[in-house]
């Protein structure tokens, strides 16, 4: 048996052998694509490359159900929701569906093609043509039974190549279906933050109002005892208008938000009424995973997806190389065929029939390198996104990280600002009520202590806003387990080798 395999091995060898010296012996004026090319590939990562934008804080990569940590049960439900009936969704659902056909029929091209076919035809012959007696001018009932075989000899590559680039194809989409998913939740999570926000400004204002009608009231008393004069009043209406108008806003924004959330969720707006207030936590201590520049690119969907393209692009122009090159097919048949029924099963009415094909490509205007200029044009496209996919995420990383740790700051800053304003409310009230102060000075430092309160607020929603965002940029939780084109320390060279050392075994003249 080894011994078979090996003679049919080295039969196959001599063949592509003599086929190489006959075509290169035949075609001395056929296209060439010898000085097409390409010396773009893709950008290596290498870990410590971005130490100090990045740095290594023995974090941990985000979980599938990142937006889990902030302990609100709505959020993660909405969420599941949004997954399992968005439009957006099941667009990238059809997209998969489609590559995966596509690579089906990619895969069947190399595969043997058996057909069975069954005719029956019942016809007159003329007397005066072709057919001679005892047929000619009679009614003959004809049966034709063929079962018939085909093959294409994928000797340069070409139908394994379309097979490859299908299926990175097809892992793109995969991959493009995951970052979907992520934008998706990543939208709900930040909107849902918005929502948290505006509920608790719309708190703040509210005691705001609450305060300024008092302070109204105050300075109405100080007018009719000659204390304040109507400008005063003046100024406590306006200022009080302003507080009611904004709670007003507030109560539209926060209408907004909840359509912005139905929309995203898939369902009408009335779905949106129905989102409760938020009841989000803090979450998780922020820290970078090590070794992040490298893992990240096998996390982050967006960057696995520009990297299966690569991989899809370079299989193309295997397969545009290889159609400089011959195409040798093998068809066989073998059936019956008689005249009426009786002899239809006789030996005498068996047909065979074997014809092996070979189409030479020798002149074609140009539109073979044109077809190639074009897959090489491809594949710079699809390294340059590539890299710029990665730059851009590596940038993305750092600036989230920046943000939070700015606000980090600044929350020390604006919390020390509000204790002292508290504070000051405090000490107001004591003096008094000791009668060494007016109600006047107590409620307006309520009102400076509710602004300080309101900048402290804003910083803590806008450090979970950059943590959903932080946790967004790492991947969301997302794995990339596929095969892929190369480890990530060797994908450039890889990619590099593949086009420019994988041609077939003959080499086309000018």
């Amino acid at each position: 048996m080894n011994n078979q395999i090996l003679n049919k091995r080295n039969n196959l060898r001599g063949t592509k052998i003599l086929l190489s010296l006959a075509v290169a012996a035949i075609l001395p004026g056929c296209a060439s694509f010898s000085d097409l090319g390409s010396n773009q590939h893709i950008a290596a990562v290498q870990s410590g490359q971005d130490a100090k934008s990045l740095p290594s804080e023995h974090g941990h990569w985000p979980a599938a159900d990142w937006a889990s940590q902030f302990g609100d049960t709505q959020l993660t439900a909405l969420i599941a929701e949004a997954l399992q009936q968005s439009p957006t969704l099941a667009q990238a659902r059809a997209r998969v569906a489609a590559a995966s056909a596509f690579t089906e029929t990619a895969r069947s091209n190399t595969q043997p093609k058996v057909n069975a076919d069954y005719t029956m035809s019942r016809q007159q012959y003329s007397s005066n043509a072709l057919v001679p007696p005892p047929y000619a001018g009679s009614w003959q009932t004809e049966n034709k039974a063929v079962v018939s075989a085909s093959y294409e000899l994928d000797v340069w590559g070409k139908n394994s190549s379309a097979l490859q680039s299908s299926l990175s194809k097809l892992r793109a989409s995969e991959a493009e279906q995951e970052k979907v998913k992520l934008t998706l939740s990543t939208a709900i999570a930040r909107s849902y933050n918005s929502l948290a926000r505006l509920y608790a400004l719309r708190d703040l204002a509210q005691a705001e109002v609450e305060q300024r009608q008092q302070l109204r009231q105050l300075t109405d008393k100080r007018v009719a005892s000659g204390l304040d004069t109507e400008v005063e009043q003046q100024g406590t209406k306006k200022n009080l208008a302003g507080s009611q108008s904004t709670v007003k806003a507030l109560d539209g924004q926060i209408l907004d938000v909840q359509y912005q959330l139905a929309a995203l969720l898939g369902a009408g707006p009335d779905r949106g009424l129905k989102i409760s207030r938020p009841a989000m936590g803090t979450g998780d201590a922020v820290a970078l995973p090590d070794n992040l520049p490298a893992d990240l690119v096998a996390r982050r969907p967006d960057i696995v997806v520009a990297r299966w393209n690569v991989d899809a692009t370079t299989q193309d122009i295997k397969v545009a190389k290889a159609d400089f090159y011959p195409d040798i097919n093998l068809t066989a048949a073998i059936g019956l065929d008689a005249f009426g029924f009786g002899r239809f099963l006789n030996a005498g009415s068996r047909t065979a029939s074997l014809a092996p094909a070979v189409h030479l490509p020798i002149f074609d205007g140009g539109a073979l390198r044109a077809q190639l200029k074009g897959r090489y044009a491809d594949f710079d496209y699809a390294v340059a996104s590539y890299n710029q996919t990665l730059v851009s995420a590596l940038s993305e990383v750092a600036v989230q990280l920046a943000n939070v740790r700015s606000t980090d700051a600044q929350l020390l800053d604006a919390q020390a600002a509000s204790d002292a304003a508290n504070r000051s409310y405090q000490l107001a009230g004591i003096q008094f009520k000791a009668g060494l102060g007016t109600q006047l000075t107590v409620v307006q430092s309520k009102i400076s202590a509710l602004t300080s309160e309101e900048n402290v607020t804003n910083l803590r929603m806008n450090r979970r806003d950059q943590q959903i965002a932080l946790a967004a940029a790492l991947g969301g939780g997302f794995v990339d387990t596929s095969d892929s084109v190369s480890n990530n320390a060797n994908a450039s060279q890889a990619a590099k080798h593949q086009i420019t050392t994988n041609t077939p075994a003959i080499a086309a003249t000018k």
